[in-house]
């Protein structure tokens, strides 16, 4: 049975219905990329084709995804997922022929490419509805909401990549990518034929520039570096915790490592979203990147499988918190209009911090072992820390207190109305 929270958010009419087609969505996304490396490795035998291929995808997927959340938030979900998903599924069908053909390389990179740009961040588009749906006196439950999309791109991308592996393993690769697809197509449209819950399009000029406006101000340009280091964290602890597992001699722990830091974090974010907090987001995402922070110093001591098996467990306890965190900030500084653009822009820096980390990462590691690469991972976390603290001021949310006021009296600065932002 879920709690209470959870039950109300779902029982909101048309929510259980998006969230579970997005949901669908999200784990066939969770499966395409390393579904291409079983894909073009099966046929090429070569990781480096099919490293190039991924690649391309990857880069594509977190360029165009912000262009496409800006589609979406002027013509709306409705109008633009269709011909996007269309265009993604004939993209893995040619693909999938290019591969089965023995194609050039640079033919398969390039339609490698053509399909990451055309997927759509359904968790970004399913986090805009939230926000769109609870406008009003409902925002308090926002919290809520954005822990149960933690929750579920958690399991997606916990689900995704085991259900890829089986059938990639089992000699059909083709099958696995076809799968993810088709999860990724279907859940996509089933989202986008659901109108009553979808957020309005920005159809006055006035709303698109303020909208354009909202993502310069400077306590988004403050959540986008957070999430930035995040992926550097995310990039540096993949190569790291492997590397430790293989320098005791014990390669096969690197899966249980991985798997303790994940439910971890998923049982943080579960736990989250089931509280009001009187403390302030800017307040929780100072204390959360500070303790995530301070969790990851043990890992450039540990000198032991267990001792860096709590470490990793703790590091991976903060993450659904501050995103979640970052998520409820991101809807309060930004535009309604630039929403989903806006969680996009968060998901790319995330990706790029991730793929950039696990390059620099490699390299720290053949050098001094696995300690580099948490050394990477530690200066990640402080990152946060510091940009936490730094933005102090400009994370400050709709209705927050400003201490100052005469007569010593706390007052309240003038706010947009939720889910938007006003001219300053």
């Amino acid at each position: 049975m879920l709690p209470a929270t959870y039950r109300t958010l779902l029982r909101t009419p048309g929510a259980t219905a998006f969230f579970s087609s997005a949901t669908a969505g999200r784990v066939g996304m969770a499966m395409t990329s390393l579904g291409l490396v079983w894909l073009v490795h099966g046929r090429t035998g070569s990781y480096a084709v099919a490293g190039l291929v991924t690649g391309a995808f990857a880069v594509a997927e977190a360029l165009a995804g912000p262009q496409l959340g800006r589609l979406i938030d002027r013509f709306g979900q409705t109008r633009v997922l269709p011909p996007v998903l269309l265009a993604h599924a004939v993209a893995v069908a040619a693909l999938l022929a290019l591969v089965a053909g023995g194609s050039p390389v640079w033919l398969m990179t390039a339609t490698g490419a053509v399909a990451g740009a055309t997927i759509p961040q359904l968790g970004a588009l399913s986090a805009a509805r939230w926000s769109a749906l609870l406008r009003g006196g409902r925002t308090t439950e926002l919290p809520a909401a954005f822990a149960l999309e933690s929750l579920a791109n958690g399991l997606a991308y916990l689900a995704g990549p085991v259900v890829i592996s089986a059938v990639g393993a089992s000699g059909h690769p083709a099958i696995g990518s076809a799968l993810a697809a088709v999860l990724v197509v279907a859940g996509g449209l089933a989202f986008a034929v659901q109108r009553r819950t979808a957020p309005s399009a920005a159809s006055e000029a006035r709303d698109r520039r303020l909208a354009n406006r909202s993502l310069l101000r400077p306590g988004f340009a403050v959540l986008v570096g957070i999430n930035l280091a995040i992926g550097v964290f995310f990039g540096a602890m993949q190569v790291s915790v492997t590397a430790l597992a293989v320098e005791h001699g014990a390669p096969a722990a690197a899966a249980p490592l991985y798997a303790a830091s994940s439910c971890g974090g998923l049982l943080t974010g579960w736990l989250y979203g089931l509280r009001r907090r009187r403390a302030a987001p800017r307040a929780q995402l100072a204390l959360a990147t500070s303790a995530l922070a301070g969790a990851c110093l043990p890992l450039l001591m540990a000198d032991s499988l267990p001792g860096a098996g709590v470490a990793i467990a703790l590091t991976g306890t903060m993450i659904s918190p501050i995103l979640v965190v970052a998520t409820v900030l991101t809807e309060s500084a930004v535009h309604r209009h630039a929403l989903t653009q806006a969680f996009t822009w968060l998901n790319s820096a995330s990706a790029a911090g991730s793929a950039a980390a696990a390059a620099a990462s490699g390299r720290a590691v053949d050098a001094v072992g696995a300690h580099g690469g948490f050394a990477i991972a530690s200066a990640a976390t402080a990152t946060m820390m510091v940009l936490g603290l730094a933005g102090w001021r400009a994370l400050r949310v709709r209705g927050e207190p400003v201490v100052g006021d005469r007569g010593g009296r706390p007052r309240r600065e003038r706010q947009p109305e939720a889910g938007g932002a006003t001219e300053p």
